[in-house]
């Protein structure tokens, strides 16, 4: 019989788990005799099933997990030199003469957290020394990140020593980092191209080991606005530009505006948006600012000290512009998402900016809505926008303000206006348009819109008053 791929895949998963478990019970064995010597064997036979390359991302990592289950009962052994009667010095040199590279260097990944654990040799050393071991795995080097995620020097850690122990973690988790976004992205060259769509859905989902590291730098106490701002942000955007993956980029990006504290992107927010156009064309960028502009509106709102220096806020309109001019295949509906977060962040901090209602204006005209999908996401965005100005109780004091409402109301119009001739061509064309049908509900919520929009026209000078 011959078996499909994913049938070929299955049984060598089932026969690489048949071996881990039959070694992990000679391994047990040997535990409970306190025999070190076949111990290390056993284990040595168990991860040499790890060095595989017929399975696919996916399924390699479930094969990790049965090992990785059997690994912290090796390293429980480990910990008690009772047991086996040797140093955790002379273990550490030891399991360095494992036969294979691969079953080595997850060996040495654990003996190496006991002897950080030990004291017996500064962590600082231990760290520098399995982070430099060349390491072919991606998954091997996640190993290493969580065996020694509660060992990094911190303050406060037992672990503390010199002044620079924030700087040894940050340095450390920062070249796991890099060798991990490096074997990552150079997965997608790895097998035959006409599997290549599967095999970028399977790496797409190994993304969480790449970004545990940023969750973890961004969870070290002693990593402040001073060390992120110098070295932690412009380390990380080095190698989300220079990696020139599309899928990497989009995920690290997203990743490094989630885990980070906001006040930090406030304070380094033109270094972060620095690094936009220089990313691959095809690499959605505005769903990332806008959730970036969304997240620093929430902030806003919640803490009275939140509001950024001007430039900053200027960054931002600039940035947009510059983004869909790099952005080749940006259409109306990223570019108005990209306009809305905009002006909703600007909203927020009751920052009124003719020039922003301009761009969104200037947009509309220039582009074509051509589906009904994209038509009723602009229909939402720009919804969103004039909630946003009744939400945060805009006041519109003076006439030049006022001419930044126009803008808006114009964009609603120009929208409206392009919708309906969409409208009536598409039903020249037989088309179903239901979905855009007048909702007696959206009227009047728009009517009401419209009232409360009058309500945020006041000044207490009459003459002003009456130019408004």
């Amino acid at each position: 019989m011959i078996l499909t791929g994913i049938e070929d895949e299955d049984k060598w998963l089932a026969e690489g788990i048949a071996s881990i478990q039959h070694n992990a019970f000679y391994m047990h064995r040997a535990l409970e005799a306190n025999n070190l010597r076949d111990a290390l064997k056993c284990s040595a036979l168990m991860l040499s099933e790890l060095r595989t390359s017929k399975l696919s991302p996916h399924k390699y990592y479930d094969l990790y997990m049965r090992a990785f289950d059997e690994l912290r009962k090796l390293e429980m052994f480990f910990k008690d030199e009772s047991k086996h009667g040797v140093s955790i010095v002379d273990l550490y040199e030891l399991v360095q003469h494992a036969g294979n590279i691969l079953p080595r260097l997850y060996l040495l990944c654990t003996v190496g957290s006991v002897y950080i654990k030990s004291k017996e040799a500064p962590a600082k050393d231990v760290l520098k020394d399995l982070c430099s071991t060349p390491n072919p795995r991606i998954v091997l080097r996640s190993y290493l990140a969580q065996v020694s995620r509660d060992k990094l020097l911190d303050l406060g850690s037992e672990y503390e020593g010199a002044e620079d122990t924030v700087m040894v973690a940050v340095e450390f988790v920062l070249q796991n980092f890099t060798e991990m976004n490096k074997l990552w992205v150079r997965m997608q060259h790895q097998g035959p191209v006409r599997v290549k769509e599967k095999m970028e859905k399977e790496r797409s989902e190994l993304c969480d080991l790449v970004g545990k590291n940023l969750h973890v730098l961004s969870q070290i106490e002693g990593v402040n606005l001073e060390i992120y701002r110098d070295t932690v942000l412009p380390r990380v955007l080095e190698q989300v530009v220079n990696c020139k993956d599309e899928l990497a980029q989009y995920y690290l990006l997203d990743c490094i505006i989630q885990v980070f504290p906001d006040e930090y992107h406030l304070q380094t927010l033109e270094t972060l948006l620095g690094a936009c156009p220089q990313l691959q064309p095809t690499v959605d960028v505005k769903t990332v600012l806008s959730r970036l502009m969304a997240r620093l509106s929430n902030y806003a709102a919640s803490s009275a000290d939140a509001l950024p220096e001007f430039l900053q806020v200027e960054a931002f309109a600039k940035l947009s512009i510059e983004i869909i001019e790099t952005q080749v295949d940006m259409h109306i509906v990223g570019a108005v998402a990209l306009y809305v977060s905009l002006l909703s962040f600007t909203l927020q901090y009751r920052l009124i900016r003719d020039k922003y209602g301009a761009c969104v204006k200037s947009s509309l005209e220039n582009q074509n809505l051509k589906t009904s999908e994209q038509k009723n996401k602009c229909c939402t965005s720009e919804c969103s926008i004039r909630k946003s100005a009744m939400k945060n109780k805009t006041c519109i004091s003076t006439a030049d303000k006022v001419k930044y409402s126009l803008h808006i109301q114009i964009s609603y119009i120009i929208l409206a206006n392009r919708l309906i001739k969409d409208l009536d061509e598409t039903a020249k064309d037989e088309v179903h348009v239901e979905s855009f049908s007048l909702d007696e509900e959206d009227f009047k919520e728009e009517q009401n819109s419209v009232a409360r929009l009058i309500h945020m026209l006041y000044n207490d000078d009459s003459e002003e008053m009456l130019k408004l």
